[in-house]
Parts: C-alpha cells; sequence; structure tokens
C-alpha cells in the first residue's frame, strides 16, 4: 500500500462549502488511466485532477467520475493552490502541460490566476434541437465553442430561473452547455453550466467554460478586464482577463481535506 497525497479543495471562493470542489491527487509517477477513473469516480466531485512530474515542470490531467476531459479551470486552480501551500512548490508561477497544451498558473498577491487559451466560438444559424428545450424563447443567441455551446439569454434573472433540460443537453454532441446574460449587479456577466454527458449536471464553477465567455463578453462590453459570478447552488466568483489569444482567470481556494490514497498507484 502506497501512501498517496490527496486533497479536497474548494476552488473560486475564500469560504468552505462553496465554490466547485475538486481532488488533487499528487503522484510520483502515472498510474493506469483505469485506476485513476476509479478514483475519481470514488471521490464523487465533479473533477479529480492528477499530477506528476513532467521533466523539470509538471503534468496534469482531470477526470469526471464517468470521463477524462481536455481541460478544467478549477481543478487546475485547486491543482496549483496545493503546489503552492502544500507541497512547498517554490517560486509565483506554475507550468502544467495537458492534453490542451501548456498552462500556467501565478501566484498573485490575493489570489491564483489561470493563463489559459482563449476559445473561438462561432454563431449557430440553425438549431433544430431548440424547440425540445423548455423556455426556448428566453435564448436569443447560440455560439459554438471547441467544446462547449454557449446560449446567450437577456437577464441574470433568467440565469437564476433556468430548468435545464437534462435529457436533451445529453443528446447534444458537446462536452456541455454554458448559459450567459450581462449582470447588472456588481459583475459585467452571470452564468451557468451543465454537462450531463459528462457526468455532471451542473457544475458548481466552471473556469474552462470562461475561455469561451471571456472574449464573448470582452467584445460586446467593450472591455479587455471583467469579473463574473457562476450562479449555481454553490456559487462562485472569478476575474477574467482578455489578453491576446489566452484568457487569465483568477479566484481563491481552501482546503478542505488533505489525506492519503491507500492503494497500489
Amino acid at each position: 500500500m502506497t501512501n498517496t497525497p490527496i486533497y479536497f479543495i474548494d476552488a473560486f471562493t475564500s469560504d468552505l462549502f462553496s465554490g466547485n470542489s475538486a481532488a488533487v491527487v499528487i503522484l510520483n509517477n502515472w498510474p493506469s488511466d483505469a485506476l485513476m477513473q476509479n478514483i475519481a469516480k470514488e471521490n464523487n466531485l465533479s473533477e479529480t485532477a492528477f499530477v506528476a512530474p513532467h521533466n523539470s515542470e509538471l503534468k496534469i490531467r482531470w477526470f469526471t467520475p464517468t470521463i477524462e476531459v481536455d481541460l478544467c479551470g478549477h481543478a487546475t486552480l485547486a491543482a496549483a493552490y496545493v503546489m503552492f501551500e502544500h507541497e512547498n512548490y517554490e517560486g509565483d508561477e506554475i507550468t502544467f502541460h495537458s492534453k490542451s497544451g501548456v498552462l500556467k498558473v501565478y501566484r498573485r498577491d490575493d489570489h491564483l490566476e489561470l493563463d489559459f487559451p482563449k476559445d473561438t466560438i462561432t454563431p449557430v444559424l440553425e438549431f433544430p434541437e431548440l424547440i425540445r428545450f423548455d423556455k426556448s424563447e428566453l435564448i436569443k443567441e447560440i455560439y459554438k465553442g471547441r467544446t462547449d455551446y454557449m446560449f446567450v439569454l437577456d437577464s441574470e434573472k433568467h440565469i437564476k430561473d433556468y430548468a435545464p433540460s437534462f435529457n436533451i443537453i445529453k443528446q447534444l454532441e458537446c462536452r456541455g452547455i454554458i448559459i450567459t446574460a450581462p449582470s447588472k449587479t456588481e459583475v459585467d456577466f452571470v452564468s451557468r453550466f451543465f454537462a450531463p454527458q459528462s457526468g455532471i449536471d451542473e457544475d458548481a464553477v466552471t473556469g474552462s467554460a470562461h475561455t469561451t465567455l471571456t472574449p464573448f463578453w470582452a467584445q460586446r462590453l467593450g472591455k479587455s478586464k471583467l469579473t463574473a459570478h457562476q450562479l449555481s447552488a454553490r456559487g462562485g466568483k472569478l476575474s477574467c482577463e482578455l489578453n491576446g489569444d489566452r484568457v487569465y482567470i483568477g479566484g481563491n481556494c481552501v482546503t478542505y481535506i488533505k489525506g492519503s490514497l491507500l492503494i497500489n498507484t
């Protein structure tokens, strides 16, 4: 039996029991994909991040309870937090190698900041499935990014009240659905994210979705620095900045559990 470090972290929040929970497993060597998938299933969180050495840097992979995904924001933020706060990582910048390329995380004075590639979206002019969605009249625009569809609604209230059609969403060929609207409160825009086909009916805070949301709202609102609120039951707040073909996504983290996996990895 090995003592493999595992942490449960609440990301994109300064308070326990809010934001988005992620498990972070620190490895010396990569176990089998099947074992990592079983660990993620046992954790039963939206994502489990696995981190292992990669030359002189680090490699990261992410698993939901059912599949491996190409990119996850909150679990990357959580993994960087673990390295800085618990694993004695020196310096204020971490480089992760991943299926989505090189990802960097910076330690700022009061938060961590993801450096992710910007998503490219295109308008969807025909979407036959829309007639099957409840209150489809609320959806004013539809866009398609690299992995997700994005529905634009009129108001923050419509985002809060939106009742997703999970059975329909599950049949779409995408990772999930982002819904978003401008905000007239303390942030620039709000969103929610649904991904039943990835094993997550509603994600609490989705960092990777903000690689799609940030360039859209930066162009729509005419500003490169924005603030965002994901309106899930747990909720989470993010700072976002568009910088060329990169998106900087900032937030805080809190440790909930620190322990060991007593299995042969």
